[in-house]
């Protein structure tokens, strides 16, 4: 009877945990609509930000902008967006291992997410500054967040800006991605990496000969507009990684509610087995007795 009181024990004790993960579930699927809608509802925007850059540069015949400038590098600058809880599958431990291959004294990391932040420092790397942003990312949360990576680029003490985030495909597919934005190599090539990231299509961009006077000069708002276009690039990234961590989570979620209701009806298989046995035990004691008697 001990062992019928303990399966009966672990029985609701599963019970309650895949409760617990279905309602994680759900509210993952909530947030990973809104994350997904967020980042779709911002590519207009940045598909119109790189039409107007790519119309401004091709009235400047040089860019002097220093995000155009190539330099050596001497330290590589990592962005890199984690998520800030775990329960999210491998999403985490994928971005984790593309940081693995990079040596430790030729890069340092910037990080958004507290997962990412916590794997830098105890990995031995140089952790540059650490980033949190809501589920609801806001463009006033990234804002600080590109600055300051911008600003470590313009002092020198970082020599590249890379992205390593989460990819969204689709909810069973996110991809850990490592990209190089800036020094940027050209307007053009940008902007044509822009639209295939937020799936716009090039042939559709109707280029205008007209002759345009701006104020100021052209050559005054294309040099202002580069950091704007990594801005709105870094914010799209994080709002699909936003997308990609809620689609792990409730994958991995439902996965542990599917696994909890297999292991009830084993143990109830179990449960039912023991029960029978001890059963059929007393049945037999009783008949041994009245044998004996």
């Amino acid at each position: 009877m001990k062992g019928i009181r303990e399966i009966r024990r672990r029985i609701k004790a599963v019970k309650n945990t895949a409760q617990i993960t279905k309602a994680m579930q759900l509210v993952a699927s909530s947030k990973m609509k809104r994350a997904q809608d967020a980042a779709i509802a911002g590519r207009p925007y940045a598909l119109l930000l790189a039409d107007i850059v790519e119309s401004l540069a091709e009235k400047v015949p040089e860019i002097t902008h220093p995000f155009f400038l190539a330099r050596p590098v001497r330290k590589r600058g990592v962005l890199v967006v984690s998520t800030d809880k775990g329960l999210c599958g491998a999403l985490n431990s994928n971005l984790f291992r593309l940081i693995t291959e990079i040596k430790r004294d030729e890069a340092v990391f910037v990080t958004v997410g507290r997962k990412a932040s916590q794997f830098v420092a105890r990995s031995g790397r140089e952790l540059l500054a650490e980033f949190t942003v809501s589920d609801r990312v806001g463009y006033n949360e990234v804002r600080p967040v590109v600055e300051f990576v911008a600003q470590a680029f313009l002092d020198g003490k970082i020599d590249t800006i890379e992205v390593l985030y989460s990819a969204f495909i689709n909810t069973l597919r996110q991809e850990p991605l490592l990209l190089k934005l800036v020094p940027f190599t050209s307007l053009a090539e940008e902007v044509t990496k822009m639209h295939e990231r937020t799936g716009g299509k090039r042939d559709e961009i109707v280029h205008d000969d007209r002759e345009i006077t701006c104020e100021p000069s052209a050559k005054a708002l294309i040099n202002q507009l580069p950091p704007l276009f990594l801005k709105q690039e870094i914010y799209q990234m994080i709002l699909g990684a936003k997308a990609s961590e809620q689609s792990a989570r409730m994958v991995a979620m439902k996965n542990a509610t599917d696994n909890a209701k297999q292991l009830v009806s084993d143990l109830s298989l179990e449960y039912n087995k023991a029960r029978q046995g001890a059963i059929t035990q007393e049945i037999l004691e009783i008949a041994a007795a009245s044998a004996a008697g």
